[in-house]
């Protein structure tokens, strides 16, 4: 009973949030709702005995992913009257995504009140059962190159912010290497000879 309780209490919060993500008119609360959504789905997992994808959504998407979005979002010249200027136009296509959310969850909520089982409960899991040791022995031998394609995004996906970070813009001043290693004393130093001043 208390557990269901707290995934329906964890799931409203999570609902709450990502509302509070598209919805919020300043994009660094916008970010920090995603934090919440996050820390609350890290919760949901906990609840269903799934520790490492836990610990991975805290430690990598809230701690690394949530800080890069914060550089992205405060380094970037984001112009955000400009980009609600055109909010209307993508109106229909939220709304539509949104009907059929809507229609898919009161689909599952009829059903269930329906009596139909919509699926099987997890059983728990025995005492000496690591679900961490199940999950690498599966990523490192079916799913090795998707993983290692992971990667590869993720390092692609590093190397455009920062591309986008050093974009042209006024103001910015860059190194030009070739010049600095062709400098010659002669054009930087100017020596200049003066007479002794006599004492009275």
């Amino acid at each position: 009973m208390f557990q269901s309780i707290l995934f329906y209490w964890i799931a409203f919060v999570v609902v709450v949030a990502a509302l509070g993500v598209i919805s919020a008119r300043n994009p660094i609360h916008s970010v920090m709702f995603l934090v919440l959504a996050f820390v609350s789905s890290a919760v949901l997992w906990m609840l269903l005995e799934a520790e490492f994808l836990a610990i991975v959504l805290v430690l990598v998407y809230v701690g690394a992913v949530m800080v890069l979005f914060l550089f992205v979002v405060m380094m970037l010249d984001i112009n955000v009257q400009r980009m609600r200027e055109g909010l209307t136009r993508y109106a229909p296509l939220g709304i539509g995504v949104a009907v059929v959310v809507i229609l898919e969850i009161a689909h599952v909520v009829w059903f269930k009140a329906q009596g139909f089982s919509l699926g099987v409960a997890p059983q728990p899991a025995p005492a000496d059962y690591s679900n961490t040791e199940a999950l690498g022995a599966v990523l490192y031998t079916e799913y090795v190159y998707p993983l290692e394609l992971a990667a590869v995004l993720l390092l692609v996906a590093i190397i455009a912010a920062i591309a986008l970070t050093m974009r042209q813009r006024p103001g910015l001043k860059k190194q030009n290497i070739a010049k600095q290693v062709a400098v010659r004393a002669e054009d930087r130093v100017r020596l200049v000879k003066m007479k002794t001043e006599k004492e009275e």
